[in-house]
């Protein structure tokens, strides 16, 4: 079972979320033996298993992994016992980082513009602007290429192409330096030019953690730019749907974790409300 339930999972996945199922399937299987269920696939992949598995046999787990968890089983039930018939237990996603302030932002850029090899400081600033200015999640950011970014007039906007694919109009105190980055780039990478591994998981990250910074300066973390990005948005009273295309997000309940650092942001009950609203139409 977890030799191929995996693999058949994962076919047109990528490494990182056959890694997960993987994980998924061992936690799940040993799980299942402690209780007696046999290991074959009708019984291991029964969605009442899965859900005590997900609630019960992963102690000090953190919600989001529970949930990720859950959804890779299900991908892999859904063969054998066709969808699921309700949802399960929810899982409360990761609480998102708070957004940097207006005064930590101007120091962020201060830290990318101090770099001293110009291709670090080029890159340490394409976390900001594409972070903050665009939204980006870590992997967007590393395929992100200069070819990627067009500019029209004073508008600027960045052609996602992996992951959710979609445009996002960069917010215009950061339009102009995405345009220079991008003309500077050409077709290349506008993170990290060159040879690396784009599929390192932490990539990102590690490039920012061994930044030159002063020890009380803000540290600069992608997480803490999208943050930045969604909560800019929700304070300017973006439309849901709007801001759910430019973001990627599937639904609108997730932005509530976002709106939990603002004042007069949506709440999670009217977010939730415009969901079941799109789900109606």
């Amino acid at each position: 079972m977890g030799d191929v339930a995996p693999a058949r999972a994962g076919r047109a996945a990528g490494p990182r979320r056959q890694a997960v199922t993987a994980t998924a399937v061992r936690g799940l299987s040993r799980f299942a033996a402690t209780r007696g269920i046999p290991a074959s696939p009708e019984f291991l992949l029964d969605y009442d298993v899965i859900e005590a598995f997900c609630v019960a046999g992963l102690p000090g787990a953190r919600p989001s992994t529970r949930g990720t968890y859950r959804s890779a089983l299900y991908r892999l039930a859904v063969p054998v016992h066709g969808a699921p018939g309700q949802r399960g237990t929810p899982f409360a996603g990761a609480t998102p980082p708070p957004p940097y302030s207006l005064a930590e932002r101007a120091e962020l850029a201060a830290l990318a513009a101090a770099q001293r090899d110009p291709a670090r400081r080029r890159s340490a600033l394409a976390v900001v602007v594409f972070g903050i200015g665009a939204g980006l999640r870590p992997a967007e950011l590393v395929a992100l290429r200069g070819s990627d970014v067009a500019r029209r007039g004073c508008r600027v906007a960045v052609l996602v192409a992996v992951g959710r694919p979609r445009l996002v109009p960069v917010a215009s105190r950061y339009a102009g330096r995405a345009a220079g980055l991008a003309r500077c780039a050409g077709d290349g990478f506008v993170f990290r030019p060159g040879q690396a591994d784009r599929g390192y998981k932490n990539f990102v990250t590690k490039f920012a953690r061994a930044l030159a910074a002063d020890p009380a300066a803000p540290r600069l973390r992608l997480g803490r730019c999208r943050s930045s990005f969604i909560c800019d948005h929700l304070a300017a009273g973006t439309p849901v749907g709007e801001l759910l295309a430019i973001t990627g997000i599937c639904q609108a309940e997730s932005l509530a974790r976002y709106a939990r650092h603002l004042g007069g942001a949506p709440s999670k009950a009217a977010l939730r409300a415009w969901d079941r609203r799109q789900q109606a139409g």
